[in-house]
């Protein structure tokens, strides 16, 4: 095998090796949430320094490859679409941070209400970042296209629950009660930027496939 290709192999699976990482990070900050376990704050952080380190290492990798080898084609796009992966990687990771430091303002309070709707999100949302991932590792447009539809779910599960919080905060004049739901709209509105995340992923691999840009299409 060339050294090109091994370079691109590696590039890869240092991709999937830090998607990995970002949904350990995500269910890690919201498990922290649900489970009120202070502790798990620290997994997210440790995995955080990681991540970045990952995506210093892809961004050097990705344009060495260009400078030294000049690629056309297949080659070109799997690296540009490998760099704006590794951008989406690392953003979804500071989201995930973001929801674990509003987590541990969260904990210095008793539970607003029982956590039901978050979790799914979390569970939709790391489900998309594992195929979407996967949809680049098997260069696999079709399964993108079935993150795409999942995205509506993420979004539907967002309205429910700034509904249920909105229904909580004008029937209070509670501090507390206030705060809280304002905080669990936050981690609501974090967990639908990281599904948004996913599903520029999945647009990268679709563009990786078949050399087709479908961003923004709805909006055409």
């Amino acid at each position: 095998m060339r050294q090109f290709d091994l370079e691109m192999n590696n590039l890869k699976k240092r991709l999937v090796d830090m998607a990995e990482i970002v949904q350990e990070m995500i269910k890690f900050s919201v498990d922290m949430i649900v489970k009120r376990d202070i502790n798990l704050s620290k997994e997210v952080f440790n995995r955080e320094r990681e991540a970045n380190l990952t995506e210093i290492v892809v961004d050097d990798t990705c344009l060495k490859l260009i400078a030294l080898n000049q690629p056309v084609g297949t080659d070109l796009r799997f690296i540009t679409s490998a760099m704006k992966i590794n951008s989406d990687l690392e953003r979804m990771g500071d989201e995930a941070v973001n929801i674990c430091e509003i987590g541990e303002e969260l904990l210095k309070y008793p539970n607003l209400k029982p956590l039901i709707d978050i979790p799914k999100m979390a569970v939709a949302v790391i489900a998309m970042v594992k195929d979407s991932i996967e949809a680049f590792n098997l260069s696999d447009a079709d399964l993108a296209d079935t993150v795409l539809s999942k995205d509506d779910e993420v979004d539907e599960l967002k309205k429910i629950i700034i509904k249920d919080l909105l229904a909580f905060m004008t029937n209070t004049s509670d501090q507390t009660t206030l705060i809280r739901a304002i905080d669990l709209m936050f981690i609501a509105k974090s967990l639908e930027r990281l599904g948004d995340h996913a599903t520029n992923i999945a647009e990268d691999v679709i563009f990786m496939v078949h050399g087709k840009d479908i961003r923004h299409l709805k909006s055409l």
